[in-house]
């Protein structure tokens, strides 16, 4: 089968899903394999719960005309969702970077959907298999999309601009993360930047930071520039009024100032703002709608979340870390005025190499400043050298054990971490 008559068979059933366990009636099930699954093995539940049909590329498992049989499901999903990118009249506005890429991501949708039907990355879905699944949930009726692509080597953002095909860009920022798929921080850099030069060889357009010098450096000449941040040249341009318990913006949209309040806990996150507000003015959202919007975003899942609970305030960012966002956090909460203050830091991962250094560096940074309330968990922060003050644990369960049998309380707490730590389920320990 084609992909032209895959699309056609896509256009009566446009619901694609990769998990058996959550197939709705007349959905099109794409067996996917990966290193400890085989998705070929559940097509067969997948017809049974409702499926319209079975795309696998095991012959073995095909038994009647419901499956489809390609070479590759990943590839064959892939090719229809640029084919279907490529019947879509709307323009597609891809966000990318090593920090702040889903808050930014998720500020633009609720803005732009003040006035747009939007499509966007939904969760994390932002890799080789996401991007295709977001773009195959954009209908006729979406007006504008929003794909996050993250990436954890060289090539993968082209890789993925070659399907999504967008018109519009945005790095958030640059820093040192997944080196050990990268390489150096100049890998990152260099890949990252494949957004830039894909839309410069379509003659897009980029929204861009006009106080980074590394973005400005890797734009080049030859693409249309959105400026924001912190200068008076900019489409938008902001400054922090405050940040506790969430960061406040005084900014201006073209001629139009205002004063906004948002639900965002920590300082770091005004460059997310700004990007997004420059982005909403761009599609011509009023500013009165880009305040509402900013201002009504209530973030979630571990992302620069305040939590409130009954013996302690936290401010939650553990869905990620790297050395970049794991500086800015710290630097953030040692501004906070609080007389009990505690640090719960958990390790950086896919550092590679660099991972020794870069979690020293972090000790070092605790260390100028504060002299106790630091509690560290993983094994390579606790290959560190401390100050005798600070508290390390090899994993998260010894973490929470200690925690059980000494509660902290009337405490203002970090949670910051990797998202393999697992630092969320310390949340209910806190209470």
């Amino acid at each position: 089968m084609t992909v032209g008559q895959l699309y056609q068979l896509f256009q009566s059933h446009p619901l694609v899903t990769t998990d058996s366990r959550r197939v709705l009636p007349g959905a099109m099930f794409f067996a996917l394999k990966g290193e400890n699954f085989d998705g070929n093995r559940f097509a067969v539940s997948a017809l049974s719960a409702g499926a319209a049909c079975a795309v696998v590329d095991d012959p073995a498992v095909v038994a009647d005309e419901r499956f489809i049989l390609t070479g590759d499901v990943l590839k064959t999903l892939q090719d229809l969702a640029a084919y279907h990118r490529r019947n879509l009249n709307l323009p597609i506005v891809a966000i990318t970077g090593t920090n702040g890429k889903t808050t930014t991501k998720e500020l633009i949708a609720a803005i732009l959907a003040k006035k747009y039907r939007v499509g966007y990355t939904r969760e994390n879905l932002n890799n080789h298999i996401g991007v295709p699944l977001t773009l195959l949930s954009m209908t006729p009726e979406t007006e504008i999309g929003i794909v996050e692509m993250g990436a954890n080597h060289p090539g993968e953002i082209d890789f993925l601009c070659r399907i999504a095909n967008p018109d519009f860009g945005l790095i958030t920022n640059v820093g040192k993360a997944h080196l050990e798929g990268f390489g150096s921080f100049e890998g990152v850099l260099k890949t990252k930047s494949e957004l830039y030069r894909y839309l410069e060889e379509k003659g897009g357009t980029i929204f861009i930071n006009g106080e980074n010098p590394i973005l400005r450096a890797a734009a080049g000449e030859g693409l249309e520039k959105v400026w924001y941040g912190k200068g008076e040249d900019g489409l938008v341009c902001g400054e922090a009024t405050g940040s506790l318990p969430f960061l406040g913006v005084k900014a201006r949209i073209g001629h139009a100032g205002m004063t906004v309040e948002t639900r965002l806990a920590g300082g770091y996150n005004l460059e997310n703002v700004l990007a997004a507000m420059a982005v909403g003015s761009y599609f011509q959202v009023s500013p009165e709608e880009i305040k509402s919007a900013v201002e009504g975003y209530i973030p979630s899942n571990n992302r620069s979340q305040w939590i409130s609970t009954g013996s302690n305030e936290i401010i939650m960012d553990a869905y990620n870390a790297n050395p970049g966002s794991m500086t800015a956090s710290i630097r953030n909460f040692l501004e906070i005025p609080h007389l009990r203050k505690l640090f719960i830091l958990g390790d950086m991962l896919e550092l590679g190499a660099a991972s020794k250094e870069e979690h020293q560096r972090i000790v070092n940074l605790l260390a100028e400043n504060v002299k106790e309330g630091v509690w560290l968990t993983g094994t390579s922060f606790d290959a560190t050298s401390r100050p005798p003050g600070f508290l390390s644990f090899p994993e998260t369960t010894s973490l929470a054990d200690y925690i059980r049998a000494n509660p902290p309380s009337e405490s203002l707490i970090l949670i910051k971490g990797s998202r393999g730590m697992q630092l969320e389920k310390l949340v209910s320990l806190l209470s």
